[in-house]
């Protein structure tokens, strides 16, 4: 096989990375100098990176196409089996981690630094990709310090934050990472990709990149899932809807309930094939003395597992309700700009009436104040604030600023 070495980053691995021309000028030259690039220091590549941007600059889509171009023979070109595997997740040299619930624990990491001591077995390197290392616990972070202060001679360690910044992730560990900054997308070149690689409706692409607040993946599921558009309807429909006490109430069960109905949606088909899984591997379903001693003693592990599920459950329906906070707090950005004459795009284009009305009902104090509210439900739900009561806390103050 033969590839072009000059183009192939540009339509290759790297090809789903959107707008981050400068992150990709430091991950190329990275690439090279894996090959001894004579015009490349060596010092260009390092055993451990960290990918920072806020939520939709594609960090972990990023770093895993950074991964895809270091297995590569090709530096990147995207269609060896190598690069194919390693997008698809398949791979067996790259690892991709991911907290089952809201963090990280010691236990987690203790099994991550196992896997980065191996060596690959196919590949260039033993990739390991960990996913939201922000929620990394303290021990966790200090189990994975170890393996970063000594690391094996062919491993390569991926780390994403969902941040602006680094400063979540634990000082001693983001020292020993390079750190690789991703922007915001533009509106533009979101819109390009969905009609371009996603092929979706121009009309479509261009409504959805305008209201996604430059998250990728989120524009894409509002382009295609009429269920997304569904939800942020009925979000952006709160700030107009709330009347009365009851209303307030309502509201927020309302929206507490749509989150955990989403997250029991999306667990129910894995839940159960995990249980399957689980209880033919203890020995359901065969016979002889075997066979039953494997079912006798699976009480704890099908307990492990239940406790497992529960907390991923927790997680995702924090996801769904942060993301609908995200949302809200969109729209009283947009309430307070409009308030005070700022010359700056809406995050919600398509909902320049409701603005408007708001606008008139409560000016720019009103909508400072309210914006200030959901700010402060997010946090307090990342502070593990029962949600419900967060929320209610929430719309008390949307209802009477």
């Amino acid at each position: 096989m033969t590839a072009d070495l000059s183009t192939s980053t540009d339509h290759g691995a790297f090809a789903a990375v959107i707008g981050q021309d400068e992150a990709l000028t430091v991950l190329r030259a990275a690439v090279a100098a894996t090959h001894d690039d004579p015009g490349v220091p060596a010092a260009a590549m390092t055993h451990a990176w960290l990918f920072t941007g806020p939520p939709g600059s594609g960090r972990s889509v990023a770093a895993r196409a950074f991964a895809a171009a270091l297995q590569c023979p090709y530096r990147g070109c995207g269609e060896c089996l190598h690069c194919r595997t390693v997008l698809h997740g398949t791979h067996g040299d790259v690892r991709t981690i991911a907290p089952e619930g809201l963090t990280f624990g010691v236990r987690d990491m203790r099994e991550v630094v196992r896997l980065a001591s191996s060596r690959p077995s196919s590949g260039r390197w033993q990739i390991v990709l960990i996913e939201d290392a922000d929620r990394l616990t303290e021990g966790a972070s200090n189990a994975l310090l170890k393996a970063l202060e000594e690391p094996p001679a062919h491993t390569v360690f991926l780390l994403c934050a969902p941040s602006t910044h680094p400063d979540d992730v634990m000082v001693t560990v983001r020292s020993r990472c390079r750190v690789v900054a991703l922007r915001t997308p533009t509106v533009g070149a979101i819109t390009e990709v969905l009609i371009h690689r996603d092929h979706i409706e121009p009309e479509t692409a261009r409504w959805a990149a305008s209201v996604a607040g430059g998250h990728v993946g989120r524009a894409r599921r509002l382009a295609t899932d009429p269920q997304a558009r569904a939800n942020r309807e009925a979000t952006l429909q709160i700030p107009g809807a709330l009347r009365s006490l009851g209303e307030v109430f309502a509201g927020a069960d309302e929206l507490v309930d749509r989150a955990k109905n989403s997250a029991k949606a999306a667990s129910l088909d894995r839940d159960s094939l995990e249980l399957d899984e689980l209880k033919t591997a203890l020995g359901a379903g065969g016979t002889g003395k075997g066979a039953a001693l494997a079912t006798r003693g699976s009480a704890g592990a099908l307990k492990e597992l239940e406790k497992r599920q529960r907390t991923r459950a927790t997680r995702h329906e924090r996801d769904v309700l942060d993301r609908a906070l995200v949302d809200l707090s969109g729209f009283y950005r947009d309430v307070l700009t409009r308030a005070v004459g700022a010359d700056v795009p809406l995050t919600n284009p398509d909902q320049l009436a409701e603005v408007d009305t708001a606008v008139s009902r409560f000016g720019p104090e009103g909508a400072l104040h309210r914006l200030e509210a959901v700010l402060a439900c997010r946090q307090a739900i990342e502070l593990n604030v029962k949600p419900l009561i967060a929320v209610e806390a929430m719309m008390s103050v949307l209802y009477a600023g």
